[in-house]
């Protein structure tokens, strides 16, 4: 594919990178934007939650260990309540601008975690999102997967709430990764096994072969 021709294919669509923590969707987000951008693609990438001002104190609040009372229900929610303020102020307008958007992690991630292993109900979630925002669904939704022992390896020193949670937890939240992007079109998965680099490239291929077979439909 030309640089004109993936201009053409991704610019005003949305791309998330999602999978279980420490699966380098951070590091992988990033480095995509970064990619799309040398290619001539007008790219901005947010992170879920997060990047407005309310989306960042409901992080604080979702992440930080003392507040490990907080039920599933809560979790979603606020989860919800961020996202939704992420598309109205950030995400929103990069696309009105017919940018391409990066986002580490959406939708997905709160149906893996608190939908599948948390019991909540991904059609729930579904739902729910449905009647909070104006897009669910990312046009690529890109699970990077991995063994959840290599996963342990990547991640901080310090975990917050939701890394600290049971290992059985996560691996149910992988486990629900791999069901959506089973049952869902608009997925593929990635194996983020590996150096950085690898990584990237098997994200960037990808890209390029899912959106030039027009598979962005789902």
């Amino acid at each position: 594919m030309s640089n004109k021709d993936l201009r053409d294919k991704v610019s005003g669509r949305l791309i998330v990178l999602d999978g279980a923590d420490g699966c380098g969707k951070t590091t992988q987000s990033k480095l995509l934007r970064q990619r799309l951008q040398a290619e001539g693609v007008p790219t901005s990438s947010f992170r879920d939650p997060g990047d407005t001002i309310i989306g960042e104190r409901i992080r604080g609040i979702l992440l930080s260990p003392e507040h490990l009372a907080m039920s599933t229900q809560t979790e979603v929610l606020l989860y919800m309540a961020a996202r939704a303020q992420l598309w109205h102020e950030r995400i929103a307008p990069a696309l009105g601008e017919h940018e391409c958007v990066v986002l580490d992690r959406w939708i997905s991630s709160t149906c893996a975690y608190q939908g599948y292993a948390g019991g909540f109900g991904t059609d729930k979630v579904i739902r729910l999102a449905g009647d909070c925002l104006e897009k669910v669904w990312a046009d690529l939704t890109i699970i990077l997967d991995v063994d959840l022992a290599i996963c342990a390896t990547r991640l901080p020193g310090k975990l917050d709430r939701m890394e600290s949670k049971p290992a059985e937890y996560h691996k149910k939240v992988r486990e629900g990764f791999l069901k959506l992007a089973g049952e869902h079109d608009g997925f593929i998965v990635v194996d983020a096994t590996g150096d950085i680099e690898t990584v990237h490239g098997r994200v960037v291929e990808g890209v390029v072969s899912f959106f030039s077979g027009e598979g962005a439909a789902g």
